[in-house]
């Protein structure tokens, strides 16, 4: 095993959350979670690849919708228990309802509220 992935701290489940930015604008488009060889995949590949909890296998971002995400930077905090990547979201699309980012609700007045658009309809996107 490469003594840079011994560095992380992995959980129980072997997973580290991994936080997706756009490497230009700076916001934060998604949150997934990586185990060793989503990471290793992400590095040899130049892109995104997470480890899908709900599927549990690797899930190459954009494998179904074309929305890849180009690794441009990849960083771990402190406490090398999260990861940072900074990338190229191709498409303009990271989140599976067809939206720029993941966080597209804002908590305003005892409320959640939406306040980005669909871009693309997820029918059009996905089989």
């Amino acid at each position: 095993m490469l003594s840079w992935l011994n560095d992380i701290k992995w959980d129980a489940d072997g997973l580290v959350p991994a936080i997706a930015q756009d490497a230009e604008s700076g916001e934060v488009l998604m949150v997934a979670w990586m185990n060793k060889e989503a990471l290793t995949l992400t590095i040899q590949k130049n892109q995104a690849v997470y480890w899908s909890r709900s599927r549990q296998k690797i899930w190459f971002k954009g494998e179904e919708s074309g929305h890849v995400q180009q690794l441009k930077e990849l960083r771990i905090d402190c406490d090398a228990d999260v990861i940072l990547l900074q990338v190229k979201q191709i498409g303009g699309i990271a989140c599976h309802t067809g939206r720029k980012r993941c966080f597209y609700r804002v908590f305003d007045n005892a409320q959640w509220v939406t306040d980005e658009p669909v871009l693309k309809d997820p029918s059009e996107i996905y089989n």
